[in-house]
């Protein structure tokens, strides 16, 4: 493949299937190939195994290989497919294989489900998942088992994962209204600590939107100082970039968090001007309204942790939201850490 792939992991269960199929739109729409992987089960790689060891021509090469036949079957009456589609079967523990396949092919992305087959039904994130998430050397986007959908309001004949098309009732033509969840439909959110966010984060952000021809949303949170007055809790709003020019009635603490976003944000509005921002600066957990904006948002993009940081875990914002959003999410490593330090 000429151009870095899309790989899709899949194991034939049903939350690989909606990965699947989110990685096909999604390579269709930054018009590179699909690479679709799966890791061979036990007695398939025991049978590989053997026959390498004995190097006994009279086995047959071909061994079972039922999920990558099962696979093809669904890639073959999608409706349209990418320019090119490849498939590799795997051999070792799943999120060993799939680390190695990443660091190989350098894909722009890597897409799985949040639960494979194994484990409990009631798990929200899969160890297979989590463990690919926090150590890839590429961004990894994980899509939510069916259960964890929220209702939606948008229109129907969007594409799987919350793709951009149709608005809800009651918002403008572009999809937004004035507060909560709603005012994410569509759009690509990025969660942003304006002095720690790398910036490979951010550009994979701003490409996906820019692949899909829609608005990236920034949410950055600030903290508030314990005081005798009770703050209720009330949706954010998003402001765009002409309204930054007025402080109204924000908050200091709330206008300095837009100043720091706007300036962190300039060189991609730059390298990208035809992608609309919206910027939003909300009090407190910004865990919580990246989960709300996962509601209606067609993805929600987090660094995996501080660049600072080399530690194999995740950051506790990325992990929040892999566990709890209704939505596909991409946790995104600093690729060029260096740079970042």
């Amino acid at each position: 493949m000429s151009n870095p792939p899309v790989i899709a992991a899949v194991d034939g269960s049903d939350h690989s299937l909606r990965a699947l199929e989110w990685a096909r739109t999604a390579a269709l729409s930054r018009g590179t190939g699909l690479l679709v992987a799966h890791v061979l089960p036990d007695v398939s790689q025991l049978y590989a195994g053997r026959r390498s060891s004995l190097h006994d021509p009279n086995e047959p090469e071909r061994f079972a290989d039922p999920v990558g036949d099962y696979v093809r079957g669904v890639l073959e009456a999608a409706p349209e497919l990418p320019r090119e589609v490849r498939y590799e079967a795997l051999e070792g523990s799943v999120p060993e294989a799939l680390r190695v396949i990443a660091a190989e092919a350098a894909p722009t992305m890597l897409v799985m489900g949040s639960r494979g087959r194994g484990g409990f039904a009631t798990l929200l994130l899969g160890s297979n998942s989590r463990a690919v998430a926090t150590t890839a050397t590429c961004p990894v986007v994980v899509v939510p088992h069916a259960d964890r959908d929220a209702p939606r309001a948008d229109a129907p004949g969007g594409a799987p994962g919350g793709a951009p098309g149709g608005g809800a009732p009651g918002t403008d033509p572009h999809g937004t209204d004035p507060h909560g969840a709603g005012a994410s439909a569509g759009r690509v959110v990025l969660g942003l600590h304006a002095a720690e966010t790398p910036e490979d984060v951010l550009l994979f952000a701003f490409a996906e939107a820019a692949a899909r021809g829609t608005t990236v949303q920034v949410v950055s949170a600030y903290a508030v100082p314990p005081g005798p007055t009770l703050i209720v809790d009330s949706p954010f709003q998003v402001i765009p970039p002409e309204a930054l020019a007025d402080d109204g009635d924000a908050v200091p603490a709330e206008r300095e968090m837009l100043r720091s976003q706007t300036q962190r944000l300039a060189p991609l509005r730059t390298r990208y001007p035809d992608v609309p921002v919206e910027q939003a600066a909300v009090p407190g957990d910004a865990a919580g309204r990246l989960v709300d904006a996962s509601r209606t948002a067609a993805l929600v993009v987090v660094g995996r942790h501080h660049p600072r940081r080399r530690s194999l875990l995740m950051g506790s914002v990325a992990n929040a939201v892999l566990q709890h959003a209704h939505g596909p999410v991409a946790v995104v490593p600093a690729l060029h850490p260096d740079e970042d330090a």
